[in-house]
This record gives C-alpha cells, sequence and structure tokens, in this order.
C-alpha cells in the first residue's frame, strides 16, 4: 500500500501531525495486566506490509516488578505465540519521540482468531457487549488524579514534591487554586501540546488537595475509547514531566500525609433504541433502573475491589478525611461517599464511582465498575437508603489490604463470570505473586519498631 493512501486511512489528529512529513515508525502496543504498554517498535515502511504481528501471551502472566513468579508454572501455561492486530482507529501521535512515530493499539487473539481473555483491552470490550446485548449503551467520564513529584532514584528515600517555576516546593492543601496549577505552567503545556497533538480532548485540569496533584477530567463517551485514552495519557504525562525535570506519578499514595490519587469513574447507560438515558424516566424522574445501578454498585465492588485497588500501596488512601471513600454509602452530590450521584440535568443523571484508584489498570477498572453496574441491572436490588451526611463518621466496608481483597475476588463467582473466568484465575495468580513478593520486604516501619522493642 502507497504511503500517502496508508496515512489518509488514519484518524484526523494522525493525518495532522504527519501532515507534510514522512512516518518513520510505529510502535506496536498493547496493555498487559498493570497498565504497562507492551509491544514492537517497527519501522513504518514493514507496518505498512503486516496484518499483525505476534508476542507470547506470558506477557499477561508478568507482574509489576517484571517478574512471572508462580504465573509462569500455572496450569495450562504454555507461553504460546499471540496475533495482534491493530487497532487503527487508535492511531495517534508519540509526539515526545526525536523522530515522526506513530503509536497504534493492538487487540490480541490466540490462533483460532478468538479474543484472548486476559487481555485488558478485551475484558473491557467483553462487558461492553454484555451491555449491548440487553439494548444498553454504556458511557463513562473518567477523571484522572496523579502527582508531579521531585525526581526519584533512591526506592529507599521519600517521594517529595517538585519545585515549581517560582523555585519553592508545590504546596498542599491548595485544590483548585489558580495559583498552583500555574506553578507547573511548563508541565502542563506539554500535557495540552502532546494531547492536542494525539487528538484527545481534556475538559479541565485542576490542582487538587496534595502538594504537586493535579486532575485532568476527560469528556465522556465510549468506554473503549475512554479506556484508550487513560492509557495513552499515563504515557503522555510521564513524557511531559520528565521534560522538566520530574516525576509523574499514578501511585494510590505517594506521599504519606497527603492526599491519594483516584481514578474517578462516572457512568450512565442509553437506551440503544432511544438513545435516552435510562436513569431517568420521561418526566425527568429516576428510575429504578437508577437506583439497580447503584446496589450493583454497592453489592459488587467489595468483591472488585482487587482490580479497582489493585496493589499494596492502594489501601493506604482509604483513609478518613483524606478525600477518599471508606464505605460504599451513596448520597446525592456527597464527595464523602464511595458513590456520588453528581448535580445534573435529568437526561445527564450519572452516578460516580469514587473507589477507583489511578494505579489501577484503565481498561480493567473500568470493566470492573461496569461489571458491578452491570450486574445489579440484571438482579434488579436495591441499595442502602442514600447516607445525608459525613460517611466518614461511618464504619469502613471495603476491603482493607490486597491479601483481603483477593479473597473476596476469588469467591465472586457472579463477578467473575461478567469479567470472564479465565481472565479472574490469571489476573489472581499474577497479583497474589505480587502480594507474596511484597511481603518477603522488610519495611523501615518494622525496623525502627521491632528490631528493639518487640
Amino acid at each position: 500500500m502507497a504511503e500517502n493512501s496508508w496515512v489518509e486511512n488514519l484518524p484526523e489528529a494522525a493525518q495532522a501531525y504527519l501532515e507534510g512529513r514522512r512516518l518513520d515508525e510505529v510502535e506496536c502496543i498493547v496493555s498487559d495486566l498493570p497498565g504497562i504498554a507492551r509491544g514492537k517498535a517497527v519501522p513504518a515502511s514493514k507496518f505498512m506490509r503486516q496484518d499483525y504481528f505476534h508476542l507470547p501471551d506470558s506477557i499477561f502472566f508478568q507482574t509489576i516488578t517484571g517478574d512471572w513468579g508462580e504465573a509462569a508454572g500455572a496450569d495450562g501455561f504454555i507461553e504460546r505465540d499471540m496475533i495482534l492486530r491493530p487497532d487503527m482507529d487508535t492511531a495517534t501521535a508519540a509526539p515526545w519521540t526525536g523522530d515522526w512515530t506513530l503509536q497504534v493499539i493492538h487487540d490480541a487473539y490466540n490462533r483460532d482468531g478468538v479474543p484472548v481473555p486476559f487481555s485488558p483491552r478485551n475484558v473491557l470490550k467483553r462487558v461492553v457487549q454484555l451491555y449491548r446485548d440487553k439494548g444498553w449503551k454504556p458511557v463513562v467520564a473518567p477523571e484522572m488524579e496523579f502527582y508531579l513529584v521531585a525526581r526519584n532514584i533512591d526506592p529507599a528515600k521519600e517521594i517529595e514534591p517538585m519545585m515549581g517555576r517560582s523555585g519553592r516546593p508545590a504546596a498542599a492543601r491548595q485544590a483548585y487554586s489558580m495559583t498552583a496549577v500555574d506553578e507547573f505552567g511548563p508541565v502542563i503545556d506539554d500535557i495540552y501540546d502532546f494531547a492536542e497533538a494525539q487528538g484527545f480532548e481534556i475538559d479541565g485540569i485542576t490542582q487538587e488537595g496534595g502538594a504537586g496533584q493535579l486532575e485532568i477530567n476527560l469528556r465522556h463517551g465510549n468506554p473503549i475509547k475512554l479506556a484508550d485514552e487513560v492509557f495513552y495519557f499515563k504515557r503522555l504525562i510521564r513524557e511531559a514531566a520528565l521534560r522538566h525535570d520530574c516525576f509523574a506519578t499514578f501511585m494510590a499514595k505517594p506521599i504519606a500525609q497527603e492526599p491519594g490519587s483516584a481514578m474517578h469513574i462516572h457512568h450512565s447507560v442509553l437506551d440503544i433504541e432511544t438513545g435516552e438515558n435510562i436513569f431517568s424516566d420521561a418526566d425527568g424522574a429516576e428510575t429504578p433502573q437508577f437506583y439497580h445501578f447503584i446496589a450493583g454498585l454497592q453489592n459488587h465492588m467489595p468483591d472488585a475491589l482487587a482490580v479497582m485497588a489493585p496493589y499494596v500501596n492502594s489501601y493506604r488512601r482509604y483513609v478518613k478525611d483524606h478525600a477518599a471513600p471508606i464505605n460504599l454509602e451513596w448520597g446525592r452530590d456527597n464527595r464523602t461517599t464511595g458513590i456520588r450521584v453528581p448535580l445534573s440535568s435529568p437526561g445527564a443523571r450519572r452516578v460516580e464511582n469514587r473507589i477507583a484508584g489511578m494505579d489501577c489498570n484503565p481498561y480493567l477498572g473500568i470493566a470492573a465498575s461496569l461489571a458491578c453496574g452491570y450486574l445489579g441491572l440484571i438482579e434488579a436490588t436495591q441499595p442502602k437508603p442514600e447516607f445525608k451526611g459525613d460517611a466518614y463518621e461511618g464504619e469502613g466496608d471495603i476491603p482493607r489490604d490486597m491479601g483481603q481483597a483477593l479473597e473476596g475476588f476469588d469467591a465472586a463467582d457472579a463477578l467473575q463470570e461478567v469479567l470472564g473466568p479465565d481472565f479472574g484465575r490469571v489476573y489472581s495468580i499474577v497479583k497474589r505473586a505480587e502480594y507474596d513478593e511484597f511481603l518477603q520486604v522488610i519495611s523501615p516501619w518494622e525496623r525502627e519498631h521491632l528490631l528493639l522493642n518487640a
């Protein structure tokens, strides 16, 4: 295929990026379970000639440390080659590279053409299809919180806020401050430039409550497209930070006394035939399905927490009065509850999941959240009464550590049937390998308080 005709079939933003230039390279990528981009970089001329490429399915058994642990010895693990096919709708610029490079997300299939069930993007596609089979179209809007921090190359050293353009460290407790946002102006400018080059629309950037903590809101839309964007955004934000001698981190709790970082997920569901929001009736009132969806989140999110809070650090975020929920109460315009119903018109009525951490894989976090709501719609259950007041005064009702969360996930037959039993098996193997590895590490707290006192 001639290069010109090939470029003409790319998304508009990718075409604009390459206008008057020669494409040098294409990064063929897929998300692993932690959300790391895996794949190959190939010359553009080769990419234009290939319909697919191969990677071993072992990439989905890899832990966040790059190890396989017991995963490689799991039943049925042979390390077969997968077929990775490009989704050209995801073709987008990699504007931080030294040459003219595109990124393209690929979908994973086995040799029989069946989607690999433990590929995160395939997991989300499976859940979205379950909605469509019922005549529903799920819509999501993610909010991404993250920190800009000083470079840290020593894991034994505590993470510190970055220096702003004033030469002073980023200050905490400055939520929504435009002055605080201006401190990170050069980094934010690059984030906007990279996002524009990639064709992404940012709905807004605000300063959050932590020192150097920012939030980016994305416009609502198709869950798969939005998960692709979050996947891409994590990379572009890191690259923008590196240009300015700092790190961007999506850890759930990078700094001990500061708020954690969440990926709040707003949900609504449309009727495919009418295009109407099923959470509102013709008179604008809340429907039974609105309450069923909330009930699904309340009933199934404890079992899904191992997916939305995937690391031991994730559970440090759930602290009273630190802008993170400790329970699954629901309330209208109440940010202390785990499930919030924002103020909106009837047509825009939605439910916000405030539980998911920014450290989760965006495909899996959105898939798990939608799966919980889907089960509520199918089961037609009722939520607990609306909570009015400060939910931090109540008791916590979510798992407090990774081990407890994994036990709930492993026993959650209904949830795993929605996400896919093969995914559930592999995910548990990988997360237990990570958890076991963590338990081999002796922390500074243990050495300080137990060495001579225990």
